[in-house]
């Protein structure tokens, strides 16, 4: 029985035989890839081009001045590193 309270879906919602048997339905119908295709999610863009990844080491107070900023102004700390990053580089 697929119905047990430790089996949940990526989404957190528990997985029970009502849903595997509607997923099993929806899949057996067929999906139109076309749609799919178009629907693609992912990371909007963040300039004019595909954004790189940068690894940078922090000592542990600039580390832990990076998570109080980002918790005070409600944003990630990649939204931080970026934002003083184009003010200090004088880029928009």
């Amino acid at each position: 029985m697929l119905a047990a309270p430790h089996c949940l879906a990526a989404s957190g919602k528990p997985i029970t035989d009502e849903l595997v048997e509607k997923l099993a339905d929806k899949a057996e119908a067929g999906y139109d890839v076309e749609e799919t295709l178009r629907r693609r999610g992912g990371r909007p863009a963040l300039g004019s081009a595909p954004a790189s990844v940068e690894s940078v080491r922090l000592d542990p107070e600039l580390r832990q001045a990076l998570t109080r900023r980002a918790e005070r102004d409600h944003e990630t700390t990649s939204s931080v590193i970026r934002k003083a990053l184009r003010k200090y580089l004088q880029v928009r």
